[in-house]
């Protein structure tokens, strides 16, 4: 017998999904229109987090292993765009509930206590599994964010806090990245001239600067001398421990260096495909603290200075962790320490031969 296939809505569990979105100011006796907005935008958000928890699966299991396939660092990329496009698509959310309006929203707000988008356990499993650090989130009333879930998100939390984050699988990645020391080649020492050389030469520039008033020269060839020194925190091993205790670093001596030559060398065919990672990663964070930025400002357009429906101060709190709540800062500050292609010191001959691609008898060779 033919097979009956499959039909849209039962395939899509239509009838149960639609019927999932219940006005508690319609059981209140006192319908408002626009609850219906704020819970389907809602639920959206949590499907599209179903979605990029899902992403991070593929995503982790490739960095999973001791040595990672090379054929599989595509596939992590593309499901990275995939949730930069997702988390694009949640700011974008943020425009169609402002279609509501505050007053709008005080029709229903206060039958929402003490619901709060804080309990959002999948959206807490996405920040702890890119690798946002318990002792890096903002404290919420003084407690573990964790008390405030329920159950059983409250349990996939803590079980995701427990594993190993992304950020911890790329650190991991980086710093086994072979190219950084090869024979008798050091990066680091050939990069360190170059840099040196750079910023030795701006500040000769400023103190020759005709026009410069003295107190602005002193204060930039300052600038240039304070960089030049945390640049040395890249190539010095014990330098590099003492700022990552003090907070200015958070991955590893070896993983920034391997990032850092990655961003400097992106051109060369073996690079390519990492440098690309990097930057969806780069993406992700600038993405979610838009997000965040955004859900702050929506909140104070809707609120003003109340508190949130879950207790917290509002718009203050979300605005703060927009800055705390980031995970790849470090690859944002590397972007300090890079100089001109034409400055760049060129890689010997192995290495270019071996970052690049091979075609035919004899090519590459």
């Amino acid at each position: 017998m033919a097979e009956p296939g499959v039909h849209y809505a039962s395939y899509l569990q239509l009838d149960q999904l639609l019927d999932l979105q219940d006005r508690e100011s319609e059981k209140a006796g006192r319908p408002a229109h626009d609850e219906m907005l704020f819970i389907v935008v809602h639920q959206a958000y949590e499907l599209w987090f179903k979605q990029i928890l899902f992403e991070l699966d593929a995503v982790q299991g490739v960095f999973a292993a001791d040595r990672v396939d090379d054929r599989a660092i595509g596939r992590a990329s593309r499901a990275l765009h995939r949730i930069h496009e997702i988390l694009k698509l949640g700011v974008h959310q943020l425009d169609v509930l402002e279609t509501m309006t505050p007053l709008d929203f005080l029709d229903f707000r206060d039958l929402l206590r003490p619901a709060s988008g804080f309990q959002s356990a999948q959206f807490r499993m996405i920040e702890i599994r890119l690798g946002l650090r318990a002792d890096d989130r903002l404290a919420y009333e003084g407690k573990s964010f964790e008390t405030r879930l329920e159950s059983p998100g409250r349990e996939r939390v803590v079980e995701a806090s427990g594993q190993p984050s992304l950020f911890d699988q790329l650190d991991a990645w980086l710093a086994r990245t072979p190219f950084i020391e090869l024979g008798g080649y050091r990066f680091r020492e050939a990069y360190r001239q170059a840099m040196v050389a750079m910023l030795e030469g701006d500040i000769g520039h400023l103190t020759a600067h005709p026009t410069l008033d003295e107190a602005a020269r002193e204060a930039e060839v300052a600038a240039l001398r304070k960089a030049l020194s945390r640049f040395d925190a890249l190539f010095d091993e014990a330098r590099h421990a003492e700022e990552a205790a003090q907070g200015a670093w958070r991955m590893s001596w070896r993983a920034l260096q391997a990032a850092l030559f990655i961003n400097l060398y992106r051109d060369e065919p073996a690079l390519q495909v990492p440098f690309g990672l990097l930057s969806l990663l780069m993406d992700i964070d600038e993405t979610m603290t838009l997000w965040r930025y955004r859900h702050a400002l929506m909140v104070q357009r809707m609120i003003g200075l109340k508190t949130g429906t879950g207790g917290s101060s509002g718009h203050d709190y979300l605005a703060r962790t927009a800055e705390r709540h980031r995970v790849f800062g470090d690859l944002f500050t590397l972007s300090t320490y890079l100089i001109p292609r034409s400055a760049l010191p060129p890689l010997p001959e192995e290495i270019t031969r071996r970052t690049g691609l091979s075609y035919g008898e004899g090519a590459g060779a």
